[in-house]
């Protein structure tokens, strides 16, 4: 909080009267199941986007980033998707949202810092929108009903807001979907936005993405989890996951199902013949990995982590072989994870296309395991490897 305050005194000249915060988010499994109302499984992990604000007195909004040397600065009757500019467009996105649903706003100063490594898969485009959504909640109150309109609503006496609740906090969620979808271009599920906000300290988070049920199960206490950034920057704005997206839900329509989690692999087996190749591929992986987060469920509240990490590794095999969201840094990466007896198991996570790897490593030996692949991954590929040991956060506040 600390770097978004002092950058925020240091641009505008003042104090900043709000603030917020949102954690990345680690895909432990479940990888493209979200959007095809499938099941999966993520950590809130301790990597941050960090907002400070203060509202103003017109309708003008400032914003201030401390990893990109331009402000962006733009009137809320006015908002236009700036590609110079690309990271002011998630919150220009969730600011359009709001105002669609029904809220009024003013013009607000805001600075962003954040610890997320960009480009590494650990959602700092959702984590983004919901710190955004969460401060313009500060500044100027509001709440979603479960439909999503909002309204304004006062403080309470003590002059704070009222906490959410699960309803609004998923509310928010779509919200921030919504943005990422039709005004960043993304055609993202809701993994990142409710990974975001309803994470809890040292639990996986299980999503129902059909009915949008999140529960929670402990992660084993000796249980480490390393990411190390490939160093391969993805960017999801490109073709390669609406691509993907699409063709698992042209594979579902050929099948007749309204969704992928609605198919089960003997079902796909018998309808191959329908699908193109890439269409097929796609829905066997997303299929395939809906009935690993089944059994990885059962594996982690009964204590097989073992059998657990058995799953990432297949997982990852997925992404590589039918997905293709893998890239050969992550491949390296896996496969030097798969040397080491302290790793339990290792994917990508994340959408692909660069990005980081999960790690399941034993607590004990998570720093040698960090060295380790340091080593192999400099030598393999002649990159610095970035790794860290992350724990895992409550939610958003």
């Amino acid at each position: 909080m600390l770097e978004a305050a002092t950058s925020f005194q240091r641009h505008f000249g003042a104090v900043p009267t709000q603030m917020a915060r949102a954690p990345g988010r680690v895909e432990l499994l479940g990888n493209h199941t979200d959007y095809n109302q499938g099941l999966v499984m993520a950590l809130a992990v301790d990597k941050y986007v960090f907002m400070a604000g203060a509202p103003r007195s017109d309708d003008k909004v400032e914003l201030v980033s401390t990893a990109f040397p331009r402000p962006a600065r733009f009137r809320l009757d006015a908002i236009k998707k700036d590609e110079t500019a690309p990271w002011a467009n998630y919150l220009k996105g969730l600011l359009l949202q709001l105002r669609e649903r029904g809220l009024a706003l003013r013009g607000f100063n805001a600075t962003i810092h954040s610890t997320i490594p960009l480009g590494a898969g650990l959602s700092s485009s959702a984590a983004l929108l919901v710190a955004t959504a969460l401060l313009v909640r500060k500044l100027f109150p509001y709440s979603l009903a479960p439909d999503g309109h909002a309204s304004a609503m006062p403080r309470l006496e003590t002059g704070e807001i009222p906490a959410l609740g699960a309803a609004e906090r998923m509310a928010f969620a779509k919200m921030c979907q919504a943005a990422e979808n039709r005004f960043v271009g993304v055609n993202c599920g809701l993994l990142d936005h409710i990974s975001s906000l309803f994470g809890q300290a040292n639990q996986v988070i299980l999503i129902d993405c059909q009915n949008l049920g999140v529960e929670w199960t402990p992660l084993a206490a000796d249980l480490a989890v390393v990411v190390c950034h490939s160093g391969v920057r993805h960017a999801l704005v490109g073709g390669e996951y609406n691509d993907r997206r699409a063709n698992c839900e042209a594979a579902a329509a050929t099948l007749d199902a309204p969704a992928l989690r609605a198919v089960a692999l003997d079902a796909l087996a018998a309808g191959r013949a329908k699908l193109t190749p890439h269409q097929h591929k796609c829905a066997l992986h997303v299929v395939g990995e809906i009935d690993r987060v089944q059994r990885g469920a059962t594996m982690l509240r009964g204590g097989d982590l073992a059998g657990f990490g058995r799953l990432l590794f297949e997982s990852h095999a997925s992404s590589r072989e039918n997905f293709h969201n893998s890239c050969p840094e992550l491949d390296i990466l896996v496969d030097l994870a798969r040397q080491q007896p302290a790793c339990l198991g290792a994917r990508l996570t994340g959408g692909g296309f660069g990005g980081a790897t999960l790690n399941l490593v034993r607590r004990g030996a998570a720093e040698d395991f960090r060295t380790r692949i340091a080593e192999g991954y400099q030598q393999a590929t002649g990159r610095a490897l970035e790794s860290w040991i992350c724990q895992v956060v409550n939610g958003a506040a």
